[in-house]
């Protein structure tokens, strides 16, 4: 582990905390300043082309017009990722009518984007009746009700998935419905090779397999890691797969608290080859400020500060997104956690001439 081994480290980390309070000018290092710090977003808004896009498709599919919704989807033609992505939007949409959703899949019953949409909205649906928490926490009846549900939904994706037989979407549904399922063995791992066959980066198809793996799940510890970091190495340049990794640094911080084996030299190596794939990764990726937070915790846990203040630049003003929003006053935490990374990096400000062009400035903020 890297650890300060000082054993003054708890008075260190009080003077820094009292720095950053009264001392800490964030313009000064191309922050923005305290003051715009906002915890409502993880980052910048939804283009309002995309908003308006997305609200056009939701009025006309509650008018009773699927045709709208069924273009929407098709558009965006074998970009797996957008179609998921508009497959999500749709999803949210029957979630508070799906009538245009049934009428979809009686005047076109051979359509494989309503197939995979009816099948997305039973898993929601299920875990909507199950609610969050561990299975301890979740009251019988709910549960037996949730595992009622779930094989419908697998038999809806499967169907699906013959409809659209070059389409990862059915399969992506069939992993996430393969965990509570308990799948194990061949069982899931045709599910998977099947998914990697048709998309083999797809960044929602290895979040719901990370689920899988882990110790909460079907898995352990060292199974959810060695498929995280073979996410890393596998993610091609533009694609956000490498921020899995992440998640699954915040699935031990989750499980195990203080004594998570998350800041290793091993963990340090690999959290700067997941900072240089996500650096490629489009600003408008809808992912990447997520993993941004998480990437600027764990560096800095790492004690990799530079790297950290260089994440805290890009993510400007936002801060709602974990693991600030875990701490009670997710501006305070996150306020702190970039005052210390500016506060241990060496030549962290910058130019006097540089300090009204912060990066910041060019990525929403």
């Amino acid at each position: 582990m890297i650890s300060d081994v000082n054993p003054f480290a708890f008075m260190q980390k009080a003077r820094l905390a009292r720095w950053v309070r009264t001392q800490f000018d964030p313009t000064e290092y191309g922050m923005v300043p305290f003051a715009m710090l906002d915890a409502g977003r993880a980052g910048p808004p939804t283009p309002a082309r995309r908003v308006e896009e997305m609200q056009a498709v939701a009025d006309a599919a509650w008018a009773g017009d699927w045709r709208t919704a069924a273009s929407y989807v098709d558009r965006a033609g074998e970009e797996w990722a957008e179609r998921w992505h508009r497959l999500e939007v749709l999803q949210e949409i029957a979630g508070h009518d799906d009538a245009w959703l049934d009428e979809w899949r009686r005047k076109d019953p051979d359509n494989g984007d309503a197939a995979t949409l009816h099948a997305q909205l039973l898993v929601h649906r299920a875990w909507e009746i199950r609610g969050p928490g561990y299975v301890n926490q979740v009251p019988p009846e709910r549960m037996q009700r949730f595992r009622q549900m779930l094989p419908a939904a697998m038999e809806a994706a499967q169907h699906a998935a013959e409809l659209a037989p070059r389409d990862p979407g059915p399969w992506v549904v069939m992993i996430t419905t393969a965990r509570p399922l308990k799948y194990r063995g061949m069982q899931f791992n045709t599910l998977w090779e099947g998914l990697v066959e048709r998309a083999p980066h797809h960044y929602s198809g290895h979040w719901q397999a990370l689920q899988y793996w882990c110790a909460k799940w079907c898995g352990t510890d060292k199974q959810m890691m060695d498929f995280a970091e073979r996410a890393v190495r596998n993610a091609p340049e533009g694609n956000p797969l490498a921020g899995i990794y992440l998640h699954a640094l915040s699935e031990l911080t989750e499980r195990h608290g203080a004594s998570a084996p998350v800041t290793t030299a091993k963990v340090k190596g690999i959290l700067a080859e997941v900072a240089r794939s996500l650096s490629h990764v489009p600003e408008d990726a809808e992912a990447l400020p997520r993993l941004r937070h998480l990437l600027a915790y764990y560096l800095g846990e790492n004690g990799d500060h530079a790297a950290a203040l260089e994440q805290f630049r890009l993510l400007g003003p936002w801060c709602g997104a974990e693991p600030w929003t875990d701490k009670g006053d997710p501006v305070a935490a996150f306020q702190l956690a970039r005052g210390i990374a500016a506060a241990r990096t060496e030549d962290g400000k910058l130019p006097a001439d540089a300090a009204g062009v912060a990066r910041w400035g060019r990525t929403g903020g």
